[in-house]
């Protein structure tokens, strides 16, 4: 049902020449507590492939994102990524997968693995196309300030690197 939705959509977007970005209502808000979606494991190539591959198997966008439970701006990227009409969206057009930096001590390599610079500041957001390629390596880093973000500009960022078939 969602993928035929999201056709008509597609159809009626090409008709009219251009789309605003789904916009979130008042009551789409963050909650307290803010999730903790790291969980302090070492991740390999081999699993991160595995997970790229599984992905792009159910159609889906592969999203990486590095951070850490300590970090705010994590946190906060992932409470408003938990935001209902977000995660609804993002269930439709994306698979993430959570990979933890620990205290820039862990998983470090597998950004150069993805061909994103390695360094310090995180969250790091990596969005894929199903072709593997890295859509966003200029902007991976933009959400080290999530915290001074508005949930839209986050739910816009998502909106504007999914695919459209």
């Amino acid at each position: 049902m969602y993928k035929y939705l999201s056709n008509l959509l597609i159809f009626i977007i090409s008709i009219n020449g251009s789309a605003d970005f789904i916009k979130l209502s008042p009551e789409d808000t963050l909650t307290i507590p803010l999730p903790l979606p790291y969980n302090e494991k070492i991740v390999t190539s081999v699993q991160l492939n595995a997970f790229i591959n599984d992905s792009i198997a159910k159609e889906l966008q592969p999203v990486i994102i590095f951070g850490g439970n300590w970090c705010p701006d994590c946190r906060i990227l992932e409470g408003t990524l938990q935001i209902q009409a977000i995660k609804e969206f993002l269930q439709e057009h994306y698979q993430i997968m959570h990979i933890d930096i620990g205290r820039y001590d862990r998983n470090m390599e597998l950004m150069n693995h993805l061909n994103i610079e390695s360094k310090k500041g995180v969250p790091r957001v990596v969005i894929l196309n199903l072709k593997k390629e890295v859509l966003n390596s200029s902007t991976s880093s933009e959400w080290t300030s999530a915290r001074e973000r508005k949930q839209q500009e986050i739910f816009n960022y998502f909106q504007e690197y999914v695919i459209k078939n």
